[in-house]
């Protein structure tokens, strides 16, 4: 019996599930399809700590609350204003998946069941929603329409929040006035179109006459921008000034910077929480562990410590430059050690970290753009009094499989937060570790 309903009806992929457990809220007055074998593929992630155990958890819990009988034809209600839900039993592979593909595997069972479900609700777009590039385009072969999830992207990447601007033929009287006697201008003495943002950076300039400056919106004024060094690591370029600043700043408790390699966004967080130490408990540096060729740490040989030295040791190398800033009997060279002896300046996989309660804390996310939307905001959501957050990383370098430039945490993040008092946001844009450095990252 075929179905004359109209409308869409989307089939979703374990990958989506798995990003965001409460997906089959992000589709409207909209049909939700899910086919038994991503109950299967769910089974296996229901246990353990990680994110992914989580999502399983909290979707398979959503469908036992459910009100209606999913099995059936009309499934259950979502909610107010939303569509219905339904779990679609397998069945005999397609013709033409068996003639396409040798192997029967779950993406081509779940691919099985968008092809089914277009056959038998002709009055209705069935639509196949996979974070798996392959799977969407195996089914657009097959010509069945599929699409990223969508819900948590940005816009464009062309379009995310810089965190500066340069404002050009500013009058030189008013730089020479707030670079050598002001330390404010008040917004309404800048012309500036559109508006500034909440700690937003500005470079004045005016011929070879240049200032740099922030925007404190609880004032409605324009700060200066010292250029000044933390724990023995002076900027090199506005952007790092503008780094330093919002970093020091205590009134900011949230810092995100990106930029691609040698632009020095882990070393200016690192270093800036040195410089501010005594106002925290502890400083964390953490990253998320992504195995080279997604192989499982076990395949790693030696003990827990040995499979993740190699996933921290940008973070140790870091350390040691600026440990290398001081000679071996300087005292600051020794607090380091210190600190780390004792535990005050720790180096960690984010998954330890997670659970830990955040009071006072320094903390430092290293390679965020391989985190989802959900992972950041269990992170932020952690925080305590007196916590400061920094999160780093290159948008454009990203090592997880169902992740782009558009869908991961960190540029969520940037784009939801931007205009907060307590946030700020800066994009380093030039490479500071070698001439070498820099000429790979542009011609390679």
């Amino acid at each position: 019996m075929t179905s004359t309903a109209t409308g869409k009806l989307f089939v979703l992929d374990t990958n989506v599930i798995l990003h965001d457990s409460g997906c089959i809220r992000s589709f409207q007055e909209n049909d939700v399809a899910i086919p038994i074998t991503v109950l299967e593929e769910l089974d296996r992630f229901k246990r353990g700590n990680e994110d992914i155990n989580f999502h399983a958890r909290h979707f398979l819990r959503q469908l036992d609350d459910m009100t209606g009988d999913i099995l059936s034809r009309e499934g259950s209600p979502i909610g107010d204003g939303l569509g219905s839900v339904r779990v679609v039993l397998g069945g005999e592979l397609d013709s033409r998946i068996k003639a396409s593909f040798r192997t029967d595997v779950p993406d081509h069972r779940i691919l099985n069941a968008a092809l089914k479900l277009g056959e038998a609700n002709p009055g209705m777009k069935v639509i196949l929603v996979s974070k798996d590039t392959n799977l969407r385009m195996k089914a657009k072969a097959l010509e069945v329409t599929a699409q990223d999830y969508r819900t948590d992207k940005v816009e464009s990447v062309d379009k995310l929040y810089s965190g500066h601007r340069i404002l050009e033929d500013v009058p030189s009287e008013l730089i020479d006035a707030f670079y050598q006697e002001r330390r404010t201008l008040p917004r309404d003495e800048v012309e500036l179109e559109p508006d500034p943002e909440a700690n937003e950076h500005f470079i004045f300039r005016n011929g070879s006459r240049s200032a740099l400056a922030s925007y404190r919106s609880g004032d409605e004024v324009f700060t200066r921008v010292e250029k000044r060094s933390a724990y023995g690591i002076a900027p090199r370029n506005a952007e790092q000034s503008f780094a330093i600043n919002a970093l020091l700043n205590d009134d900011i408790r949230l810092v995100t910077m990106t930029g691609t390699a040698g632009t020095g966004k882990t070393l200016l967080a690192l270093a800036a929480a040195l410089e501010c130490r005594r106002n925290y408990r502890q400083i964390l540096l953490a990253r998320p562990v992504v195995p080279l060729s997604n192989r499982d740490l076990g395949f790693l040989p030696g003990d827990i410590q040995e499979k993740l030295d190699p996933y921290m040791q940008p973070l140790y190398d870091n350390l040691s430059v600026i440990r290398d800033q001081f000679g071996d009997k300087d005292a600051a060279a020794r607090r380091i050690g210190d600190m780390r002896e004792n535990e005050k300046l720790v180096i960690s996989p984010l998954a330890y970290i997670r659970g830990r309660s955040l009071q006072r804390i320094f903390f430092i996310v290293d390679e965020a753009q391989n985190l989802t939307p959900h992972e950041v905001k269990t992170i932020i959501t952690r925080a305590g009094e007196g916590t400061k957050i920094v999160f780093t990383g290159d948008i454009h370098q990203i090592d997880q499989p169902y992740l782009d430039s558009l869908s991961n945490g960190l540029s969520y993040l940037i784009n939801r937060m931007r205009g907060q008092a307590l946030y700020a946001h800066i994009t380093l844009e030039k490479g500071e570790r070698s001439e070498l450095a820099d000429l790979a990252s542009e011609l390679l």
